[in-house]
Formats: structure tokens, C-alpha cells, sequence
């Protein structure tokens, strides 16, 4: 998906109301870490969907936060920023769903990997040099 739209996230094939942790993590450019965790329990129907499940306190947020596993994240390293440096390359983004609370949850439920991209397919990135001006154009297809 691109960065700036909405992610859904769902975990199907839980047990009813069964208590999971949902871990984020992504690498930055220069391989420094972030994370961000949440709680959750699930449904009586044994999902979790994100834009209905309300995060439970004691993670990095809490409450009805759809996107709260992205803006939460965390680097671990003090005073770091997310930065994209190349906007060619897109962020890949690590989900894990654990089993139980605290601050070790269990075992691995469930992982997938997923991309964030900042340009479009077909998008053309020109660099711009005049004079004391640098710029980059971003052309659509």
C-alpha cells in the first residue's frame, strides 16, 4: 500500500475472546529499529479487526486506533526520527501477532510482512537543478 493510505488489519482464526499481543516493527534506512506493541482481545467470533477491536492499556496505545501499530512506532535507539531518505525503495513493515499480555507474551501466532510505498507504480522522480534551486519532480503516469 501507499504511506499515506489507510491500512486494515485483521487476525482471523483465534479462539473466542482469546487475549493477543500485535507487535509492529520496521528497519530505517540506516537499519536502526522501531516498534510499537498493542493488547487486544478478541472477538466472541475469534477476530480481531483493528477498525472495531479497541486496544487494551499496557501497550505502546490504546483505544479504537486502526492505525495505532504505524504511528505508534517507536525507535530503540533515544531521540531517532523515522526519516525516508529514498522515496524509490518502500519501508517493509513486520506484523506479529503473540499470544497473551505482559511483557513477554507467548508464542508466534501469526507474522506477515507487509510494504509501505511512497511512490505510485509509474510515478517518475526528475531531479531539479537551476541555479541556487534543488528540487524533485514527481511525474504521474
Amino acid at each position: 500500500s501507499l504511506f499515506d493510505e489507510p491500512l486494515a488489519i485483521a487476525v482471523q482464526g483465534l479462539g473466542p475472546r482469546q487475549q493477543v499481543t500485535l507487535r509492529t516493527s520496521l528497519r530505517d534506512e540506516t537499519g536502526e529499529l522501531f516498534q510499537a506493541s498493542a493488547r487486544y482481545q478478541a472477538g466472541d467470533d475469534g477476530e480481531l479487526d483493528l477498525a472495531r477491536c479497541a486496544a487494551l492499556p499496557g501497550g505502546s496505545f490504546s483505544g479504537l486506533e486502526p492505525m495505532g501499530p504505524l504511528w505508534a512506532l517507536q525507535p530503540q535507539k533515544p531521540f531517532w526520527r523515522l526519516v525516508k531518505r529514498d522515496v524509490q525503495s518502500p519501508f517493509l513493515l513486520q506484523l506479529e501477532v503473540l499470544e497473551g499480555h505482559g511483557e513477554r507474551p507467548g508464542r508466534l501466532l501469526a507474522q506477515a510482512q507487509h510494504e509501505r510505498a511512497f511512490l505510485r507504480d509509474g510515478v517518475r522522480r526528475v531531479p531539479v537543478r537551476e541555479g541556487r534551486i534543488r528540487a524533485t519532480l514527481f511525474l504521474p503516469p
